[in-house]
C-alpha cells in the first residue's frame, strides 16, 4: 500500500512563519516585483510543500499546485479559445473561483504544467505525480458561449488535454492523475465524462489515475471499472456509501482510497484510519491502494495538513503489519 495525496496542498503557513507568497502575490499585484521574483518565491514555496509532504511520509508526492489560482483557471488561461471571468462559488463550498468563458474553439498550444511537473521531480526525494484538471470539470464549469452542447465543450477540453498529457509523457512523467470533482453532482452525464477521460488517457502509456470526490459511486459502479485508468480514486469520507458500492462487483484496478477528510479540520485518528483500510481491504488487497486525502488539502491550514498526512502514514504503515 502506498500514500500520496490528491493534488494542491496548503500555500500559506501557519503564523509566525513567513506568508511569503501571499505577500509576493500582493506586491506583484501593486507593480512592486517582477513577475521574475514571483517565479522565484513560487519556486521557494513548491520546495517547502514538496519537503513537507516527503517529510510527512508520502510515498508519492505532488507538486501541491502552489501556483495555480484555482483548479480551473491555471489550466484554462493558457488554452486558445478560452478567457477568465469573474468570481463563483466552487460547488457547496464557501471558496470561489475565477470561472472559464469558452468563447471559441479549445484548443491547446504549449505546455502548461510541464515546467511545474519537471521542476517538482527535480527538486523531490520522492516520485511526482502529474495532476489534471479533468475535462469534464472544466467543462461543467465553464461558461461555454461557443459549442453546441455540453459533450462537445467536454470534448474539446479533452483534446487539448490530451496534447498536455502526451507532453507530460515525454517529460517523463510515470504517473498522471486526472481530477473529476463535478461528475457525482451530475451523475446523468457519466457518459460524457467516460468518452472525455478516455480521450485524454489515448496513446498514453504510462500509469493514469482517475480522482473523483465529492460524493459516493452509487449507480456508476461497476461501469466506473470500463474506464482506461490504471487507478480509480474514490472519496470515503463525503462518499461512505462507497464503502457498500465496492462489494457490488470485483474491484479491477487500484484504488485511490480517499480516507482523510480534506475540509475539516478535525484531526482522524490512526486507529479509525486503520479499522476503514481494513475493512476495505476486504474487497481490495492492500498492494492495490492508494490511501490518500478525499481531495485537495488547500482549504486547510497548512500544519493541520501536515499533521494529517502524518497520520495517515502512520495508518498505512499499521494497516501493513496487521492486515
Amino acid at each position: 500500500m502506498l500514500t500520496t495525496a490528491v493534488g494542491d496542498y496548503p500555500k500559506i503557513p501557519n503564523r509566525p512563519r513567513p506568508a511569503k507568497l501571499r505577500a509576493a502575490l500582493n506586491r506583484f499585484d501593486r507593480g512592486q516585483i517582477s513577475e521574475e521574483e514571483l517565479r522565484r518565491i513560487e519556486d521557494e514555496v513548491t520546495v517547502e510543500v514538496i519537503e513537507e509532504q516527503a517529510q510527512a511520509g508520502l510515498d508519492i508526492l505532488t507538486d501541491g499546485h502552489v501556483r495555480w489560482e484555482d483548479e480551473q483557471t491555471y489550466i484554462t488561461r493558457k488554452l486558445q479559445g478560452t478567457s477568465v471571468n469573474g468570481l463563483v462559488r466552487y460547488f457547496d463550498n464557501n471558496t470561489y473561483f475565477r470561472q472559464p468563458v469558452v468563447e471559441g474553439a479549445i484548443a491547446w498550444s504549449e505546455p502548461i504544467t510541464v515546467s511545474d511537473y519537471r521542476f517538482a521531480a527535480g527538486h523531490s526525494p520522492r516520485p511526482v505525480k502529474a495532476v489534471l484538471t479533468g475535462p469534464y470539470t472544466l467543462a461543467r464549469l465553464s461558461q461555454n458561449q461557443f459549442y453546441a452542447s455540453l459533450e462537445e465543450c467536454a470534448m474539446a477540453y479533452a483534446e487539448a488535454l490530451h496534447q498536455e498529457a502526451l507532453a507530460l509523457q515525454e517529460a517523463d512523467a510515470t504517473l498522471i492523475q486526472i481530477n473529476e470533482p463535478a461528475i457525482l453532482k451530475h451523475k446523468e452525464d457519466w457518459p460524457i465524462l467516460s468518452a472525455a477521460v478516455e480521450r485524454v488517457v489515448r496513446d498514453i502509456r504510462v500509469e493514469t489515475a482517475l480522482h473523483i470526490c465529492f460524493g459516493d459511486l452509487d449507480g456508476l459502479y461497476p461501469q466506473a471499472l470500463e474506464l482506461p485508468c490504471d487507478i480509480l480514486g474514490l472519496d470515503f469520507v463525503t462518499g461512505a456509501k462507497n464503502f457498500e458500492v465496492l462489494k457490488r462487483g470485483e474491484f479491477t484496478k487500484k484504488l485511490g482510497l480517499g480516507l482523510v477528510d480534506a475540509r475539516n479540520t478535525k484531526l482522524e485518528s490512526v486507529d479509525y484510519l486503520v479499522e476503514k483500510t481494513r475493512q476495505v481491504a476486504e474487497v481490495v488487497p492492500l498492494d492495490r491502494i492508494h490511501l490518500s486525502p478525499n481531495c485537495g488539502l488547500d482549504f486547510l491550514p497548512r500544519e493541520v495538513a501536515y499533521a494529517k498526512l502524518e497520520r495517515m502514514v502512520e495508518a498505512a504503515r499499521q494497516a501493513k503489519e496487521v492486515i
